[in-house]
């Protein structure tokens, strides 16, 4: 799409000369990683995560590691992928988390970002590709129920599918 190709320009230009770890937030960023990195010009390295946080708050202490990065993060430039961003909590954490790692830097790209929704300060998100209402969206890698994921587009899932 348009979007990814101007998030990939933007990224390819704030890190000419060096190489990104792009970080892919499993299982939804799956779709818009893959549509992502090929609108990257530049040499970038590739892992992902898939991670939950369990209590109230989330810490780093709080994360619940299904898949952690299969290399060292110290001294990189991590880039998280994200299909949406809401509360924000988890990945707040997995920030922090991988800032005690020794990443030289963190940044965060995502697909959709609710804000109506956020919980936390101070998680800035780099790159956006679009604003998104407060619904359930489901669609090119986002889930209700692990269903949905393969649709070709965003949508909002009707209430009555999910209430």
């Amino acid at each position: 799409s348009q979007r990814c190709q101007e998030l990939g320009e933007q990224i390819s230009r704030d890190y000419e000369g060096q190489i990104p770890l792009m970080v892919g937030v499993l299982n939804g960023a799956m779709v818009f990683m893959s549509d992502l990195l090929r609108c990257i010009s530049i040499p970038v390295e590739i892992d992902s995560i898939a991670v939950s946080s369990y209590g109230k708050r989330a810490h780093s202490g709080d994360l619940k590691f299904c898949k952690d990065l299969n290399n060292e993060v110290k001294g990189k430039h991590v880039v998280f992928i994200e299909d949406i961003v809401d509360t924000g909590k988890t990945l707040k954490a997995v920030c922090e988390l991988f800032a005690s790692r020794g990443a030289a830097s963190i940044a965060i790209c995502t697909l959709l970002d609710k804000k109506a929704r956020r919980a936390v300060e101070g998680l800035e998100i780099r790159y956006m590709g679009f604003d998104c209402p407060n619904e359930f969206i489901v669609g090119y890698g986002i889930d209700y129920a692990e269903r949905y994921r393969n649709l070709p587009y965003v949508a909002a899932l009707k209430s009555s599918v999910y209430e």
